[in-house]
């Protein structure tokens, strides 16, 4: 056996209790974070029929695809479509995109579900252009204008103020967002008016920068956040302290846990590779990346056939010997280089977590050598 360590570790972060465990939205700034707000149009499953028979069955597909979402299109809308595209049985995604905001959209298929929460809990980057002189009740160009200003803020008061917004910070979030108050969402209760009090709450931004200043209207940042910050309150905070009032009115993910804009694919491409796929020039297979991509941050464990049986039946292994590793903690096991399970490692015992079946269409080999 042995053990790989990565370059950097998973920091855990804290969960929101009252999101779902999977395919939820992690309530991030920079993603809207507005899941299922009722001002968007939503997507989903649709029941197609043709001369009275049901769409043909789903199939299992297992793999992540980064879809470089376009503006205008709900998240679960891209799911969906996505869903159609690969045929697949199962699909969720890691971490919300509002129709306003493009970039990257990691969307899970069958066994990669299981591993939705490591990309939840990763770093998310993005490029955002704030205007100035309009505060608004979304904090974004969907919402009505609560406040104004004939301020613009200079350069160099927005490089003073960056500092305090990176590191731990304090941020209120925004009315418009999926937090739950006594069981209802806060846009569900927004958009009939009545005006909640959210909690400040603790969130992280390992990075601000000013790259652009468009005009005297308008501010190009870059921002590198944790879960469960809001880029919306960001830009909101910021209009208040300077003295102009702000909102969003574009927004990117370049950077969502393991995925970057390398990652990402079109949708126009993605659709246009399942037509070649079917007319038998290509695979949707190559559109796949594995589904230990979301695991680049978690060690290895290579386990020896009889070992993998073991655990495949969600029986624990006791590790032994001088080639047992010493390490503790979550692991990601393998075994003839192939995906197993998630398993946590502690006093020479190997326990199962989460064991993965990759039966079915994964990512073709030359995606898989691409994430070695």
């Amino acid at each position: 056996m042995n053990v790989t360590s990565p370059d950097r570790v998973i920091e855990p972060q804290t969960t929101d209790s009252n999101a779902p465990a999977e395919n939820k939205s992690s309530d991030t700034a920079a993603s809207g974070a507005r899941h299922n707000d009722p001002r968007q149009q939503q997507g989903g499953k649709q029941q197609r029929q043709q001369g009275g028979q049901q769409k043909r069955d789903r199939r299992d597909v297992h793999g992540w695809v980064c879809l470089d979402k376009p503006i205008g299109m709900t998240s679960t809308h891209a799911v969906a479509v996505l869903k159609r595209l690969f045929n697949a049985k199962r699909a969720g995604h890691a971490g919300t995109l509002d129709p306003l905001a493009s970039g990257g959209l990691p969307i899970a298929l069958g066994e990669a579900t299981k591993t939705v929460p490591f990309v939840m809990d990763g770093r998310k980057r993005y490029r955002f252009t704030v205007a100035w002189g309009e505060e608004r009740d979304t904090d974004d160009t969907e919402g009505k204008v609560t406040q104004t200003s004939p301020d613009r803020p200079s350069v160099e008061a927005i490089r003073a103020l960056l500092p305090q917004f990176t590191g731990t910070i304090e941020q209120t979030p925004p009315q418009y967002s999926a937090i739950k108050i006594q069981g209802e969402r806060a846009y569900d209760l927004a958009r009939d008016g009545e005006v909640v009090p959210l909690a400040p709450r603790p969130v992280e931004i390992h990075e601000l920068t000013l790259v652009e200043q468009i005009d005297n209207d308008k501010s190009v940042f870059e921002a590198e956040c944790g879960k469960g910050t809001y880029v919306r309150a960001l830009a909101r905070d910021m209009g208040r302290i300077l003295g102009s009032y702000g909102h969003i009115c574009a927004l990117r993910r370049t950077i969502c846990g393991p995925f970057t804009e390398a990652d990402m694919i079109p949708l126009a491409d993605l659709e246009a590779l399942c037509d070649r796929a079917a007319s038998g020039e290509g695979s949707l297979a190559d559109a796949l990346l594995p589904v230990e991509t979301a695991l680049d941050d978690i060690p290895a464990l290579a386990v020896t056939r009889a070992d993998a049986a073991r655990l495949h039946r969600g029986q624990a292994v006791l590790l032994r010997g001088r080639d047992a590793p010493i390490s503790n903690g979550t692991v990601y096991v393998t075994v003839g280089g192939r995906l197993l399970a998630l398993a946590e490692l502690g006093n020479g015992e190997l326990i199962p977590k989460r064991v993965f079946n990759l039966t079915g269409l994964t990512a073709s080999p030359a995606r898989n050598n691409e994430s070695v």
